[in-house]
């Protein structure tokens, strides 16, 4: 895969990011990239390795019309992007939690012994959690693999803008998941910038950090 990446410029991936809001239409990623990306993308940490983010990639312009009227005033990006990525939180990632941690024993990543101590202790942990305590641990998991995919589609060579002017309470819904379940989190446009994107600010480090 190393020799299709773009862009292996940490700075400039990082640095030079910007919110991308057009696109070139013509640029199509195909389905085999775009789970690559994802699969980069999801190397990002969660909660005892619950990997709570789930994606919908809409992709199609059928499935595009379907979602323009539920995001607001980011209609540019839907209509010019390569995709829109949905990424919802499981609130009921826990289900996963076996296969997780065997696959980890596969891979000699974990021992048995370790897996059958924690998966005993992390399971009715999560289970027993509010809906509200939930709702916060899937959706922080879930943003810190968006913002890892907003960097892996840089060094892929596309730009993203990620989305938070939408209706959630009808995203899942619209989408064929069940809306108890899956909260949404945000949505990432992609693909091949047209748009230099804005410039913007930053308060200084020291403005906002406290040392003790």
């Amino acid at each position: 895969m190393q020799n299709k990446l773009k862009n292996n410029d940490f700075s400039d991936i990082v640095f030079e990011r910007k919110s991308i809001r057009l696109y070139n239409k013509d640029v199509k990623i195909s389905q085999e990239e775009m789970l690559e990306m994802i699969q980069e993308a999801t190397t990002a940490p969660s909660s005892v390795n619950m990997q709570p983010w789930r994606f919908v990639v809409v992709e199609s312009e059928e499935e595009k019309q379907k979602l323009k009227p539920l995001i607001r005033f980011n209609t540019a990006q839907n209509d010019t992007s390569s995709a829109m990525i949905l990424i919802f939180g499981d609130m009921e990632c826990y289900e996963y939690g076996e296969e997780i941690y065997e696959q980890a024993v596969r891979e000699n990543k974990m021992a048995s012994e370790v897996r059958d101590q924690q998966l005993a202790a992390i399971i009715p942990y999560y289970k027993n959690l509010t809906r509200q305590e939930m709702n916060d641990i899937v959706k922080i998991d879930s943003s810190l693999a968006a913002m890892q995919l907003m960097l892996v589609a840089r060094n892929h060579g596309y730009d993203t803008n990620a989305i938070g002017g939408f209706e959630s309470d009808l995203l899942a819904a619209a989408f064929d998941l069940d809306k108890v379940r899956y909260v949404p989190v945000m949505i990432l446009s992609i693909g091949e910038s047209i748009d230099a994107g804005y410039q913007s600010v930053r308060l200084d480090a020291d403005a906002l950090t406290t040392f003790k």
